[in-house]
């Protein structure tokens, strides 16, 4: 299967990230290489990017997409929240910008093989790094009925996920639940026909909390954007493309908490915490994507773009 990705908000990633010629960027969501493209195009032929990504697939067609900047990429598989000791393994200490395009790629939803889409019938997987960890399939028949809800309670945002985690653990019982829509019937059957006349497909928030668990998304991306935002240069950018609520919360928690300064209580007469602002928010509301952007790609219409500018922490403030 070819890999496929649309980049998502290409015109609004590259203008905030304001690349400029010999600067290095990260690509923490390499994918099917759309943004690297763009990135390589402004940055070539002085600059450098760094594509990190944990699906081998997504290394192997990026190498080819970027042939022509083979000299302008470095490549590597591996988890974004170790992206300090990437970079810092290259022998990089700062850098001029960082792109996050977070969840899943639109090559992994569509290979039925990879077991992400409630769609098709496929093998339990929903690994994002197929060369470890365990699979939806082993966590969907190990897990107890107490664990599976908080999972899909906590990562889904699943108002049945009591009712969901019962009906598992019921079907489990008989035979070992394999694939993606022996898992799509038992969630069906478990929602009441009322609630799944409206809104997403049933099993579109179980799918998500299971993929976002097994690959451990949210830590990765808390832990990765701190360390981010503490490798960019001065007036270095960070943008994060993100697709659900969890991911947008944590985004905006950790940018509003690198934009603070003191944070003493208002009845200290002296600032003992030391803490500095280390990042401007560029966007105070998210950036969503135009209609027209929706229309050739729907993938795109939850989409919300953050981005922030690294603050020069050396300078006295108010300079």
């Amino acid at each position: 299967m070819e890999f496929e990705h649309k980049p998502v908000m290409l015109k609004e990633v590259l203008e905030l990230l304001n690349c400029k010629p010999e600067g290095v960027y990260v690509d923490c969501t390499l994918g099917g290489g759309g943004h690297a493209e763009k990135i390589c195009e402004n940055i070539f032929p002085d600059g450098l990017l760094i594509g990190i990504d944990r699906d081998l697939d997504s290394i192997e067609a990026s190498k080819k997409k970027l042939e022509r900047y083979k000299n302008n990429i470095e490549l590597v598989h591996d988890n974004f929240g170790n992206i300090k000791k990437i970079v810092n393994s290259l022998g990089i200490e700062k850098v001029d910008g960082i792109l996050y395009d977070l969840g899943v790629s639109s090559y992994q939803l569509d290979n039925p093989g990879r077991g992400f889409s409630y769609k098709f019938d496929a093998p339990l997987d929903m690994r994002m790094d197929q060369t470890g960890g365990k699979t939806a399939r082993e966590l969907i028949n190990e897990l107890s009925k107490e664990e599976l809800a908080a999972i899909i309670q906590r990562f889904g945002e699943e108002k049945w996920a009591s009712r969901i985690a019962k009906f598992i653990v019921e079907r489990r019982k008989q035979r070992e639940i394999k694939t993606t829509q022996e898992l799509v019937k038992i969630i069906k059957k478990a929602i009441p026909i009322r609630s799944r006349q409206k809104g997403p497909h049933p099993a579109k928030r179980t799918f998500q909390a299971l993929r976002i668990f097994i690959n451990d998304e949210l830590e990765c991306l808390k832990q990765s954007l701190y360390d981010a935002i503490d490798l960019l240069k001065p007036k270095g950018r960070i943008c994060v493309i993100s697709f659900h609520s969890l991911e947008d919360r944590i985004v905006k928690k950790i940018f509003l908490e690198k934009e603070s300064e003191c944070e003493c209580p208002p009845d200290f007469p002296i600032c003992v915490c030391d803490k500095k602002k280390e990042l401007e928010i560029l966007t105070r509301k998210p950036l969503t994507p135009g209609p027209n952007e929706i229309k050739n790609n729907a993938r795109a219409r939850s989409a919300k773009l953050r981005a922030g500018e690294k603050v020069d922490c050396s300078k006295p403030k108010g300079e």
